[in-house]
């Protein structure tokens, strides 16, 4: 189904069942314990042996040697497979580490050898037996440092830089200036379940049970790294337990998974230890970010410039903290440009709002600086500087822009008109209260998704799609459209997804997951009606699905009946055509933040907090709301304490654990509202929705931080905002 033009009328604004706060179907499953996920896959083939990954004890350097006769005499030792007794792996296109193979070291824990024995015990002891000889090499592990050397990463152009206007003469000539430079951390996922794989050969036939958000993706590059045919490759992954970006793509347990299944001649399974994970996989890259600002005499932004430099492996790409900088606040002059320095740290990739979470940590406490030095308050400061149309290309309207409703009935909501201006005015006790607000914005993305769906004569529907669940309820709101297309209870729905046997989705990733996988179920949805109606011998425009009969006219026909000769099947996919070209498609939001820090300790804690969301036609509150607070949440985490601390000798993150990893728990976090905008946008999809999964942590940090400011009057750049940086310059309490 081509998607080209704005979406009509259809059968999804019925809203039966599409747009109802419905439980989620897996809840049930995965509260139980009877969900499977990728380690926990017993039963799928029989003498499962367990893997163990080795990792570099460098961070850069060559493997000179590796003797593994005491771990191969071991008990239960089946097979030990090194780096030295391959060549370097083929890297499919979403790769930049090396997953496995060959001397050369470029990060430390890289994989250098799995040992496969009976059980996982016997495994981890004898790994600990082999020997492993380095020559190492000079690393840089510093992005404070290496900015210096930072090489300029193309703009879209080709050009150093994105330039509209001449900012520089602009921002001279303007009444009011900021120029400052923040920065941002390292930070990992921290999801709850390890990246995990269970893989088995059948001849030239691989099979893996893993744990990844993009099937198609992982099954091409698994191909693409053993010299496989996608075709004698299957991937299944029906459950995640939590991903953020950082099971996008193929990693060493789904690799050596494989190569030690083949090594012992049995399925082998992995689970990456916690320190793996952090230090072998991805992980957000730091960046450091100059923004300035320049206004007109009224507060209109006449000139905006953010320059963000960030590090990573050679070939590596740079963490685009200025995406949101080209979209979200008008102004004639703009300058925008990326710099990427050569780190020997493992890969930076992508982790939710890749770009946007970064980039607004520091766009966001900017504007409520300008704001300050207007003598302005914030939220109408934010509001004066909006647009309709794409600040770089006028002639391109977004195609829905509640940025201001988001602003407005956030204040409203929240209280704002009590908020002090006078930072550190408010006190409670020890206690000194502030309130920041924030802007939210993330990019909704349109990407080809497929289905297929399936009716049989009880007029049960089954979908069929390799899109995934990580945690984000896409079991239910593809049950949701597929019983509000044919005209059933959800609970005559059936969704099996995470197979790479069955159509390819758009996968989750970018939050683009809901409202193209959706609308891949309506496409094919679509067809099976036309099936359906044929069957029957009804005209299909005239055919009406509701209540689990097919009408039209005086005829009535149970669903069902259409497939008693045998099972309908019907596949489609929503392809778009360029609508997200003539148009601007983005989701927007307000955060509103109340804080307390103790006026003697520095210590911080989050008393409110409230979202108000732009994103189109919301699918399901119940579950859309249960992605807005975890992102809220993590966006506290960003805030207040999630830092990989990196080892500027010797190149790991030191931090590689969940204890010393810190996120937030539930004492940290306050009851948390949520606020969608009653909206459709036409544009996006035949559904009228958009993602919204990570547009709930866009923004979240500097609303955070600027209530941390409003209590206390100290200004903090550098996250996380921590009670040492502020506790010397705090006010006097009498």
């Amino acid at each position: 189904m081509k998607f080209d033009r704005a979406a009509g009328q259809n059968p999804i604004d019925q809203l039966h069942v599409v747009g109802h706060p419905l439980d989620r179907i897996d809840g049930r499953f995965k509260t139980t314990g009877t969900a499977p996920y990728a380690y926990e896959r017993h039963d799928v083939v029989p003498h499962q042996a367990y893997g163990y990954i080795i990792g570099s004890a460098v961070a850069k350097g060559r493997v000179t040697r590796m003797d593994v006769a005491r771990a191969k005499a071991a008990p239960g030792v089946l097979a030990i497979l090194t780096t030295l007794d391959m060549p370097a792996l083929k890297n499919g296109p979403r790769n930049t580490a090396k997953l496995f193979g060959g001397p050369q070291i470029s990060h430390y824990h890289q994989a250098t050898a799995i040992v496969v024995a009976e059980t996982f015990e016997q495994a981890r002891a004898a790994a600990a037996l082999i020997e492993t000889e380095y020559d190492q090499d000079e690393g840089q592990f510093d992005l404070k440092q290496a900015q210096h050397g930072a090489r300029p990463v193309p703009a879209a152009n080709g050009s150093r830089a994105d330039r509209i206007g001449d900012f520089e003469k602009a921002f001279s000539a303007s009444a009011t200036r900021l120029d400052e430079t923040y920065t941002t951390p390292d930070q990992t996922h921290a999801m709850m379940e390890p990246h995990a794989t269970l893989a088995a050969w059948e001849g030239e036939k691989l099979t893996l049970w893993t744990s990844n958000q993009m099937i198609a993706w992982n099954r091409r590059d698994i191909a693409t790294a053993l010299g496989l045919s996608e075709e004698n490759v299957r991937v299944d992954s029906p459950y995640i337990g939590g991903g953020f970006g950082g099971k996008l793509f193929l990693r060493s347990d789904a690799v050596l998974a494989a190569l030690g299944a083949k090594a012992a001649g049995r399925p082998v399974k992995v689970a990456l230890t916690r320190p793996f994970i952090m230090n072998n996989t991805t992980h957000r890259s730091a960046t450091i970010q100059r923004i300035r600002i320049g206004t007109d005499r009224d507060g209109r932004i006449m000139a905006i410039a953010h320059e963000s430099t960030s590090g990573n492996l050679p070939h590596g790409r740079p963490e685009a903290a200025i995406d949101q900088t080209k979209l979200l606040y008008a102004g004639p002059n703009r300058l925008t440009a990326m710099r990427l320095a050569v780190l020997d740290l493992p890969e930076g990739n992508a982790m939710r709002a890749p770009g946007e979470a970064s980039g607004l940590m520091a766009l966001e406490i900017a504007m409520d600086e300008m704001a300050e030095r207007l003598r302005m308050d914030p939220v109408r400061f934010r509001i004066l500087n909006d647009t309709q149309v794409d600040p770089e290309k006028p002639g391109r309207p977004f195609s829905q822009r509640h940025l201001v409703e988001c602003l407005e009935h956030g204040a409203e909501k929240f209280g704002w008109s009590h908020r002090k201006a006078r930072p550190a005015s408010v006190r409670e006790g020890e206690w000194l209260i502030g309130m920041g607000v924030a802007a939210g914005f993330r990019n909704n993305l349109l990407t080809k998704s497929a289905a297929r769906v399936r009716l049989d004569s009880q007029g049960i529907v089954t979908v069929e799609t390799d899109m995934t669940d990580i945690g984000t309820g896409t079991y239910t709101i593809l049950a949701q459209t597929a019983a509000e297309m044919m005209g059933v209870s959800i609970n005559q729905v059936r969704v099996v997804l995470g197979d790479s046997d069955f159509p390819v989705s758009a996968g989750s990733g970018g939050q683009w997951g809901a409202n193209n996988s959706a609308a891949g179920v309506y496409a094919a949805c679509v067809k099976l009606r036309e099936n359906v109606a044929e069957k029957l011998g009804l005209p299909s425009a005239e055919a009406q699905f509701s209540g689990g009969n097919v009408h039209a006219g005086n005829s009535v026909f149970p669903l069902g009946q259409a497939a008693h000769e045998g099972e309908l099947v019907a596949e489609d996919a929503i392809e778009y055509a360029d609508v997200d070209k003539r148009y601007q498609q983005s989701t927007f939001a307000s955060h509103f933040v109340e804080v307390g820090v103790n006026g003697f300790t520095g210590e911080i804690r989050i008393r409110q907090m409230l979202a108000v969301c732009s994103a189109g036609r919301i699918l399901n509150p119940k579950t859309a709301r249960n992605q807005v607070i975890g992102a809220m949440t993590m966006g506290a985490g960003a805030a207040l304490m999630e830092e990989l601390s990196v080892d500027t000798r010797r190149g790991f993150f030191v931090n590689h654990d969940l204890a010393g990893y810190e996120v937030p728990v539930h004492a940290d976090i306050p009851h948390q509202e949520v606020i969608f905008l009653d909206e459709v946008d036409p544009l996006s999809s035949p559904m009228k929705a958009k993602g919204v999964g990570e547009l709930g942590l866009c923004g979240v940090a500097a609303a955070i931080a600027n209530a941390v400011y409003n209590a206390t009057g100290v200004r903090i750049r550098d996250y996380p905002v921590t009670l040492d940086k502020h506790l010397a310059h705090l006010p006097r309490m009498s």
